[in-house]
């Protein structure tokens, strides 16, 4: 639809200009028209004629291409066209007409806005349908006029030209499977048209194409029926392309020259385009000469828009118009932005070559009807808005590479369990439990009496003393959580100390460690029996439980914790196993964690079989292979340590001391956090304090969490069925990008005012993170925040239209 609609009209020597817009609102004025305009105009035509001479696509004047003249034409026509310029906008820019360029100028600039964060302004063009009469005011460039420049403008203003004469409605837009376009090819009498069927042609994919017109041999007297009965095709076009010689006449609507020595009028072929017109007819274009009369006739008829030359063009020049204008009609640009795209072309870059073509093309269209724009059609064109922009970009292969970085994730991971512990304390949903294991710490004051060189590895004497006054506490099972793969002159102690506590039917379970080709490396014999005692592999993510691949994977290599948990499950059932005494006679053909293992599958225990059936999702395994740790199940944090192990010093249990709370089924024996705990070097079974067990633990001297505490928290989890799965970032990342796209597809006021824009993401972040953080609760599964609300942010922003 048009914004404005200007008529302006010549009395004598007064030009009376008329502006009209919106229901019923104008402001008119009038202006002296000056005399030298016409007389400067005629002469910049006069070298604009004398410089293109030959090669015109109008009646036939010679053939060839630009030749050098006595008089320098291109300079002439430079100045002449400079001087008319010149004249021209000096007019235009009189006093008088201020009223009228400010009127449109103002719908030009950004809306007067109270938000001080408002940075947006509107893009759309401003449509200015002008009229002219007579035809001598008609011919000039009126597409050149700058309208108010002196205003800073924030949106196009475009010109574009209507008949003084309408008598039919706009043609009526038809949806078609795949768009037609019919081209007629004229007499091509010293001209080449194969650049423009090249041209055209480069719409097949986007269009169906049929070509008719003159070709040598032919008989010229068939030709117009068979125009005219191409025109009227029942199936209907929606472009009609015109390529020859064409010239304006009076009454007649102009002629087309068809063939050597023959012409057609446009009167002639008035029925038929009535009929392509009400078939769907939308958008003419005449790549041919003087077309006013042309245009005039067919917009009358009701066609929608036409695209002309208003003066004789060169041949060369025509094809260069055409080759821009289809390609930017091609990329889905509207027919009057892809004519003064071709425009600028000829003025930036060919003006040296062809000075004066960009003042030659014309639109004409019906004020209401919508600029004919090719609609992309297929998956490509569903996807594109969708699509993020160049800057949009590049933000998210940002984002998406920070979503792959391990440090990154574990830094984000502990972020958001910490957030949830708030949560979870301010809503009052923490779990009633008691503790599962009991954290028997080897900590700094435990081991300050013994020998410096007995600490790493930690010497068997004292974890024997230990062990011994554990025993008293009568666990169901009892982990020792330090690996003890050398002998040493102490072993003996130790071997009677675990002895005792198997003959009491207590199950042991010692650490082991899974070396690289693949063999879990434990306790030596005679320390840990493999017919009595059990071992598991320590191996761990801070914040990530270990599971096996499959039940039958326990067999081979099976995960401390998970292990824990499942013999102290087994031994809460109707039917638990003993650990088997030590027969050195008749020692048992299998170990005990294969006999463990067949007797829990064998039990029709229902805790003890889902237990048993806890496993790594297949995609796990494949996603560690490339360092992500996508669905594998956290330690949830956000449960306070107090309900999930009690804690006692190693040496406090040696002095006598005893759990302030009846002691739970498990005594798990660890590092307590002393500079030399660890396997392979020192400090490495002490890691930062995870932010959910500092704010749990704000009021203690707390600074160091050890892998005993992480054992603790994996062993309560595997006991009480809790299993938290992360959801990986990236997939929800390109959930965030679907609904930021389609928060900007669907939102009326999205594209309008940044304000409206932060305030919707800022309560959908919101209502997202509350939404992630109950889930967590009920449904076991974490969501990531920061990053998918990154993205909701990056695509929600206005880009695309």
């Amino acid at each position: 639809m048009t914004d404005f609609r200007l008529k302006i009209w010549r009395v004598e020597q007064t030009c009376i200009f008329e502006l009209a817009w919106a229901t019923g609102l104008q402001i008119t004025a009038q202006l002296a028209y000056p005399a030298s305009l016409s007389a400067l105009y005629q002469a910049w035509q006069t070298a604009y004629h004398n410089f293109y001479c030959q090669a015109l696509r109008s009646r036939v004047q010679g053939s060839g291409g630009i030749t050098a003249a006595a008089i320098d034409w291109r300079a002439q026509l430079v100045q002449a066209e400079a001087r008319f310029l010149s004249e021209f906008y000096f007019w235009l820019n009189s006093a008088e007409l201020l009223g009228i360029r400010s009127q449109i100028a103002q719908a030009a600039m950004a809306p007067a806005l109270t938000d001080a964060d408002t940075t947006d302004r509107p893009t759309a063009p401003i449509d200015v349908c002008l009229t002219c009469e007579p035809m001598e005011l008609a011919r000039f460039p009126w597409e050149a006029w700058e309208i108010g420049t002196e205003f800073g403008l924030n949106r196009t203003i475009r010109i574009a030209r209507t008949p003084a004469n309408l008598r039919k409605t706009a043609s009526p837009r038809r949806s078609r499977s795949k768009l037609r376009i019919l081209a007629i090819l004229g007499d091509d009498t010293g001209l080449d048209f194969q650049t423009d069927r090249q041209a055209v042609q480069s719409l097949a994919k986007l269009a169906t194409i049929e070509f008719v017109g003159w070709q040598a041999g032919k008989d010229p007297h068939n030709l117009k029926e068979e125009i005219a009965a191409a025109i009227a095709d029942e199936q209907g076009w929606d472009i009609l392309f015109f390529a020859g010689h064409s010239n304006e006449t009076a009454i007649t609507g102009g002629e087309l020259t068809i063939a050597p020595g023959m012409a057609i009028l446009v009167q002639e072929i008035a029925p038929q385009l009535v009929k392509a017109r009400d078939r769907g007819l939308q958008f003419a274009i005449f790549n041919s000469c003087s077309g006013l009369s042309i245009a005039n006739s067919l917009v009358d008829l009701g066609l929608s828009q036409v695209a002309i030359m208003r003066e004789p063009i060169h041949n060369r020049v025509a094809q260069e118009f055409l080759l821009r204008f289809l390609q930017h009609l091609s990329e889905y640009c509207d027919v009057h932005t892809a004519m003064l795209q071709a425009c600028t072309f000829l003025k930036t870059d060919r003006n040296l070559t062809y000075p004066s073509a960009y003042l030659i093309p014309s639109l004409f269209r019906h004020p209401e009807a919508i600029p004919f724009q090719l609609q992309p059609r297929g998956l490509s064109h569903w996807l594109k808005p969708w699509l993020p922009t160049r800057k949009q970009a590049w933000a998210l292969a940002g984002v998406t590479a920070l979503s792959l970085l391990p440090p990154i994730e574990s830094l984000l991971l502990e972020a958001r369990v910490g957030a949830q512990a708030v949560y979870r304390h301010i809503t009052r949903q923490i779990p009633p439990a008691t503790p599962s294991v009991l954290l028997v710490q080897v900590d700094e004051d435990s081991i300050r009496g013994l020998d410096a060189r007995k600490i790493n590895p930690i010497d068997r004497t004292y974890l024997a003393q230990v062990i011994t006054q554990a025993q008293a506490l009568k666990p169901q099972v009892m982990g020792i959580d330090f690996l003890l793969d050398r002998p040493t002159p102490e072993d003996a102690a130790l071997t009677t100390a675990v002895r005792s506590a198997t003959e009491q039917g207590q199950w042991l379970i010692f650490a082991a460690q899974l070396k690289p080709n693949g063999r879990e490396v434990g306790v030596i014999p005679p320390i840990g029996n493999p017919q009595s005692t059990l071992q598991g592999q320590i191996d761990l993510y801070l914040n990530y439980a270990e599971l096996p691949t499959t039940p039958q994977a326990c067999y081979d290599t099976c995960p401390f914790a998970y292990l824990t948990a499942l013999t102290a499950q087994l031994q809460r059932s109707p039917q638990p196993l003993s650990p088997q005494p030590l027969s050195p006679v008749a020692p048992s053909p299998t170990n005990a964690r294969d006999r463990l293992l067949r007797h829990i599958d064998q039990t029709a225990d229902a805790p003890l079989r889902s237990l048993l059936n806890q496993r790594l999702l297949p995609l796990t395994p494949i996603a560690e292979r490339v360092g992500q740790l996508w669905l594998r199940p956290i330690l949830d944090y956000s449960i306070p340590p107090n309900q999930v192990y009690q804690k006692l010093s190693a040496g406090d249990l040696l002095d006598g001391k005893r759990p302030a709370e009846a002691p739970p089924p498990i005594v798990l024996i660890a590092t307590g956090g002393y500079e030399q705990a660890g396997v392979s070097r020192w400090g490495e079974d002490n890691f930062p304090l995870p932010l959910a067990v500092r704010y749990w633990s704000n009021a203690t001297t707390q600074t160091i969490f050890t892998g005993g505490e992480a054992h603790a928290y994996m062993i309560h989890q595997f006991l009480r069925g809790h299993r938290v799965t992360p959801i990986p970032a990236l997939w929800l990342m390109g959930l965030g990008a679907i609904g930021g796209a389609g928060l900007r597809q669907l939102s009326p006021l999205w594209n309008r005012r940044r304000r409206s824009r932060v305030i919707g993401l800022s309560a959908l972040t919101g209502f997202y993170g509350l939404g992630a953080l109950q889930l967590y609760i009920t449904s076991g599964l974490l969501l990531p925040i920061v990053l998918p609300a990154a993205v909701v942010w990056l695509y929600g922003q206005r880009g695309r239209p």
